[in-house]
């Protein structure tokens, strides 16, 4: 419990309605996507800066537990707040500050839409790359705070190369300022790559400055089916490798097309595999580009291909991809969606494995993703009420992971690691790394408030996979 002298300081920088400690708030905030829940004591909405900089100080001084939130939608508990204590939502923070399209930036509060940034920045040719599925009910703090990506990661690359710039506070209560508003810059340690993907353990961000590119003027999608994974994934690498550059390349496998078949007409019944690609640059695309990369496309295994030029063409091609999630739910009442990454010439071995742990463990497997980053979504499907069932998937889950690190891959490639992959952290990495990463979270966060209980293991603990906990 937060004592009445904690509530006193808060209620006195915020005001009453600003600082709330009813149930019906603190339900409100005690979960996010992932469905796992732990009530807070009190939720507190800031509305700059130096609000940020008093919560926070009046926190490390009574050693309250401080979760920041944006939206909510991620997948892996990372603002659920597992202690107790405040939950800071940037939720009255999410203006616009200033949009400069001559230098390609906008600058915005952590609290601004994904899609607010996307519908601004389009005025003038512009967007920022980071694109997940939740961009319509993502914050930009939320994308910065998990290193958030999306299809478009295979060409821009994912959040963390298209932040200039922070301002956020840390574990004492004090805001600060890194990285720069220029393209370039080498000077000192780069500590905005830093807080990005750091899920709010280091500091709390309240302002981004975001690098914008350009929109390109012409695009094609193509929908290729292919005989088996093995065939997909040749394709794959010829098209990372060829003058067109690819801006996006989805991979749905076999049981994946088994689903959309029923709602999505002509995919071939031989196929295992199909690759949603998308291809775009800054001028027309002419005949001869066309005709060799539909060439290079109609390599061993290619049993379908279809070409969208207009844009409601390539709306039904993204269809197919766009029609999964609801498909799984048709399935089975519980999911486990993780986002692991292998080199793309595992990616065969990826899919053979998952399929094979789940026929193993007896729990349905579904797997699709970005295939050009290879980052492969593994889906495992299972009835929660059946306590069986749901132990086997998460024996699953430990098995997809120990599968994935023995393939020289990496257990999150998006969404990252918050509360339900904190048990495999010390698995894939170095002890001297993960002991460096807890020394920078003490520099920043001397009293352990700052979302506690996330993405480090404590010291000591041990380097096998295990399996996940948390709250319920």
């Amino acid at each position: 419990m937060i004592p009445n002298s904690t509530l006193d300081v808060l209620r006195s920088v915020l005001g009453e309605t600003r600082c709330r400690t009813d149930p019906a708030t603190t339900l409100a905030y005690s979960y996010d996507n992932s469905r796992l829940h732990h009530r807070p004591d009190a939720v507190v909405f800031p509305e700059a800066t130096g609000e940020v900089e008093a919560i926070v100080a009046c926190a490390a001084k009574d050693r309250i537990p401080l979760v920041a939130r944006g939206l909510g939608s991620n997948t892996t508990g990372a603002s659920v707040p597992v202690e107790g204590g405040v939950v800071l939502s940037t939720e009255r923070m999410r203006a616009i500050l200033e949009f400069a399209p001559d230098d390609r930036l906008i600058v915005t509060e952590p609290g601004a839409l994904n899609t607010d940034v996307q519908h601004t920045a389009r005025t003038r040719g512009l967007f920022w790359p980071p694109d997940p599925s939740s961009a319509s009910h993502s914050t930009v703090g939320g994308n910065i705070a998990t290193n958030a990506g999306g299809p478009r990661a295979v060409r821009y690359g994912t959040t963390r190369d298209h932040v200039l710039g922070l301002v956020a506070v840390d574990g004492r209560g004090r805001a600060f300022r890194c990285g720069v508003r220029t393209p370039k810059s080498s000077v000192g340690y780069d500590l905005t790559r830093l807080l990005v993907g750091s899920e709010g353990t280091l500091a709390v961000i309240t302002e981004a400055t975001l690098h914008l590119v350009p929109c390109a003027s012409d695009s094609l999608t193509y929908r290729a089916v292919y005989r088996s994974y093995e065939e997909a994934t040749r394709a794959i690498s010829a098209i990372l490798n060829q003058p067109l550059p690819p801006s996006a390349i989805e991979f749905l496998d076999e049981r994946a097309l088994q689903l959309i078949r029923s709602e999505i007409p002509g995919i071939p019944e031989a196929g295992r595999a199909l690759l949603l690609i998308e291809l775009e640059q800054n001028r027309p695309f002419t005949p001869p580009e066309t005709a060799m990369f539909e060439a290079l496309l109609a390599r061993e295994g290619l049993i379908d291909l279809e070409r969208a030029d207009e844009e409601t063409a390539r709306e039904s091609l993204w269809l197919a991809r766009k029609s999964l999630s609801p498909a799984l739910r048709r399935l089975a009442p519980g999911k486990i969606n993780e986002d692991v990454v292998v080199p793309l010439s595992r990616l065969p071995a990826l899919v053979d494995a998952v399929f094979a742990i789940g026929s193993r463990q007896k729990t349905e497997v579904v797997t699709f993703g970005h295939a050009g980053s290879g980052n492969l979504h593994v889906n495992l499907l299972f009835d929660p009420a059946d306590p069986a069932a749901d132990a086997r998937a998460r024996s699953a889950l430990s098995e997809v992971f120990e599968a994935v690190l023995g393939l020289d891959g990496a257990i999150s490639g998006e969404h990252g690691i918050g509360l339900s992959k904190r048990p495999f952290m010390a698995a894939g990495l170095d002890p001297v790394t993960l002991d460096l990463m807890r020394d920078l979270k003490t520099l920043f966060d001397p009293s352990g408030i700052l979302n506690p209980g996330k993405l480090l293991p404590p010291r000591g603990a041990d380097s096998a996979c295990a399996e996940p906990g948390g709250p319920t």
